[in-house]
């Protein structure tokens, strides 16, 4: 029970980080460009696939270590949102711009993939 606790405690911890990390990021976003288009969202899925995929192609699977733990489901899972991403692309739509909300659900989708991948291979070159 005691490791359970743990691995609870540091999911808990990378998450507090990685929400703190998101609002920083998204709010320092906004105030450069803008509130026409969720850049901030799309910088922290973006940048946080990048990180994931550099995880990966370091450490390889992930397993339940504690550096996944609090890596993976807390930083990353507390960082990255699909939940703020859905919210914003409804609210384009919603407000009249499909086209915003269509870029932004193929960007993020185009540009994730794309940073998962240069991650990991950055990572599998750096062995």
């Amino acid at each position: 029970m005691e490791h359970g606790i743990a691995s609870m405690l540091l999911v808990a911890l990378g998450g507090a980080l990685g929400g703190m990390s998101r609002y920083a990021v998204s709010s320092l976003m906004a105030y450069l460009l803008g509130n026409t288009f969720p850049w901030g969202t799309l910088l922290v899925n973006a940048s946080g696939a990048f990180i994931a995929g550099g995880l990966l192609g370091y450490y390889g699977v992930p397993t339940t270590q504690p550096l996944w733990l609090f890596a993976i489901a807390g930083l990353l899972g507390g960082y990255t949102t699909v939940s703020s991403f859905s919210l914003q692309t409804i609210e384009l739509w919603q407000s009249g711009q499909a086209l915003r909300a269509a870029l932004n659900i193929a960007a993020t989708l185009l540009l994730g993939m794309v940073m998962v991948t240069l991650g990991w291979l950055l990572a599998k070159e750096l062995l």
